[in-house]
């Protein structure tokens, strides 16, 4: 099965690591350290030009892929079927 994560984006729901609420999350410093290494390293791509709303944690061959996602986590609950 796959999961649209917004705009053209769309990954197999066994890459899928987890998603998280950026508003809730954020507020750690070490959540802050990840993304940002993340965005250093190249494995953070931004979905969509809109105000980010969750980050997408996806494993893609040996490294983890970080999509920031303008959806909301309810949203993407409900995409892959757990709502």
């Amino acid at each position: 099965m796959y999961v649209h994560l917004g705009q053209n984006v769309v990954v197999s729901e066994n890459e899928l690591i987890g998603f998280f609420d950026l508003d809730n999350t954020t507020s750690s410093h070490i959540t802050r350290k990840f993304l940002s290494n993340a965005e250093k390293n190249g494995d953070l791509t931004s979905i969509s030009d809109e105000l980010p709303r969750a980050f997408v944690l996806c494993s893609s061959e040996n490294n983890v892929e970080v999509h920031l996602s303008q959806l909301s986590t309810q949203a993407l609950t409900k995409r892959i079927g757990l709502i």
